[in-house]
């Protein structure tokens, strides 16, 4: 009776050690993985800007005032 409490004993607090050093590693594993995705993230989002400037190009000068509406858009030739 003796041998399996020792037994039991030995299992349980070696159960819990385990326990404990799988949670702190996966602790461990998971703060790695989080900061990676937030890098990659940001170098997607990086790439993503640089690509819509490339494709959209700036105005070559000032389009405040560049429409009236009170014109009419089409030439002068029957009025």
């Amino acid at each position: 009776m003796i041998r399996r409490g020792f037994w039991l004993t030995a299992g349980a607090l070696a159960g819990i050690y385990g326990y404990r050093r799988a949670c702190a590693a996966a602790r461990r594993v998971s703060a790695v993985g989080v900061a990676a995705e937030t890098v990659r993230f940001g170098r997607d989002v990086r790439d993503g800007m640089e690509l819509y400037r490339l494709t959209h190009s700036a105005p070559a000068g000032s389009t405040l005032g560049a429409r009236e509406t009170n014109q009419d858009p089409r030439p002068e030739e029957g009025r």
